[in-house]
């Protein structure tokens, strides 16, 4: 029996390291949640346990996360997780869901869970939010911060060589071990059935090292949130420019506080935790650079509508960030870095401006430009933002391509019974 989910209401399990807003990759899967529950479907989650965890959709089935337990068996479930093995049989035999959508997974609830839903013939779709599946460090970045394909080709000993992780040998090591377990032990990309690659330049990317997904169901589907209220957009040209997001190595923060430094007479605004906020209040030597901390919400949408522009200093290969769908969807424009997956969502001189990562001169320049526009070239800009927003980034856009794969894998599975 073909199985059409565009009429038949499904049960849909959605899976995550993480049940809590700890970045971009938990907003698409909360946002996806709410999604599929507005048209109607029915949502249950798998995730590990943390006291930061959402309420909604949290059960018994979650699992005891890697940090919080003995360093060795964390390091022992970051390569298979039998624990969340156990507990995702338990819940499949108790929840039936028709499909199971993966969102992060590699190093928590680990590639030990794949196998339980094949066995039950419960067909996998995976959102590629990062790099894992060809880069085990998942940001194609060396300890040195440098940018780095070295472990395409699959000799994934060069993150140990180049101590990816956090300039690590350990955590180097793991990650090393953590992807030739996944990719010729557990052999992952043939237990996953489709993938959503949430730019171009990602599913390129994954192309370049894994072949064989061109034999696979893989779509390029950007990002979505859920339409704004009106008191969210912006309509009028704000005084300061905006950083939100994790305050960590790969995001490019010293060179923003670098360009700022050099602009201070104009206001920028830091939102966000990270382990480097620290050292990153040490080069503030300007009083026009504001940490706000951690912001959410409507305090969150507030601090975005009033800004002038965002800015997205990237160093790392970013696939579809969150920060710029939020923002640009109410009407502000971006000031980006030109790697990743930035350029393909950044109209240059019509939604913002781009330039070169790490060029501190660059972005300057571009934050002159942004200075340079008066109120009706910035309406304009603003007005194109939404325009982009709405064709691009909406659950009106998304969803149907997500059903659609839904329904592709749900045909093939029904048709191996």
């Amino acid at each position: 029996m073909i199985i059409d989910p565009t009429k038949k209401k499904m049960k849909v399990l959605l899976i995550n390291n993480f049940h809590y807003l700890r970045g971009g990759s938990e907003a698409v899967y909360f946002n996806m949640a709410q999604m599929l529950t507005r048209a109607g479907h029915n949502v249950i989650f798998f995730s590990c346990k943390d006291s930061r965890n959402n309420s909604y959709g949290s059960n018994e089935y979650f699992v005891e996360s890697n940090m919080t337990i003995n360093p060795i068996l964390g390091a022992l479930r970051y390569i298979y997780n039998g624990s969340a093995k156990r507990a995702l049989e338990k819940l499949v035999e108790a929840e039936k869901p028709d499909i199971a959508h993966i969102h992060l997974l590699w190093g928590g609830l680990s590639s030990s869970i794949l196998g339980v839903l094949k066995r039950h013939n419960i067909p996998i779709v995976h959102t590629a939010h990062d790099y894992r599946m060809v880069c085990p460090n998942y940001t194609f970045r060396r300890g040195d911060g440098a940018v780095c394909e070295e472990c395409l080709n699959g000799n994934y000993l060069n993150c140990l060589k180049n101590r990816c992780s956090q300039g690590q040998i350990a955590r180097s090591a793991l990650m090393s071990a953590e992807a030739y377990f996944r990719k010729w032990i557990i052999r992952a990309t043939d237990l996953i059935d489709g993938y959503i690659f949430v730019s171009n330049f990602s599913y390129q990317q994954h192309l370049k090292a894994l072949p064989e997904l061109k034999d696979k169901q893989c779509i390029v589907a950007h990002n979505a949130i859920a339409p704004l209220e009106q008191s969210h957009i912006s309509t009028t040209m704000g005084n300061y420019y905006l950083y939100f997001g994790r305050l960590s190595e790969e995001k490019g923060l010293q060179t923003l506080i670098k360009a700022f430094t050099a602009l201070p007479h104009l206001q920028l605004k830091i939102v966000g935790e990270g382990n480097i906020k620290e050292s990153l209040i040490a080069m503030v030597t300007t009083n026009n650079i504001e940490f706000c901390g951690y912001q959410r919400g409507e305090q969150l949408r507030q601090t975005i509508k009033n800004c002038k522009a965002i800015v997205v200093p990237s160093e790392c290969y970013e696939n579809n960030p969150m920060t710029i769908i939020e923002a640009q969807s109410a009407g502000i424009p971006t000031i980006g870095a030109r790697i990743g997956g930035i350029a393909e969502i950044v109209e240059q001189g019509e939604t913002g401006y781009l330039f070169t990562s790490k060029s501190v001169e660059e972005l300057i320049s571009a934050v002159e430009a942004m200075e340079s526009i008066n109120e009706e070239q910035y309406k304009i800009m603003s007005n194109r933002c939404r325009e982009v927003a709405n064709e691009k980034f909406t659950e009106q856009a998304l969803y149907p391509k997500i059903i659609k794969l839904y329904n592709t894998l749900l045909c093939h599975s029904s048709n191996k019974e």
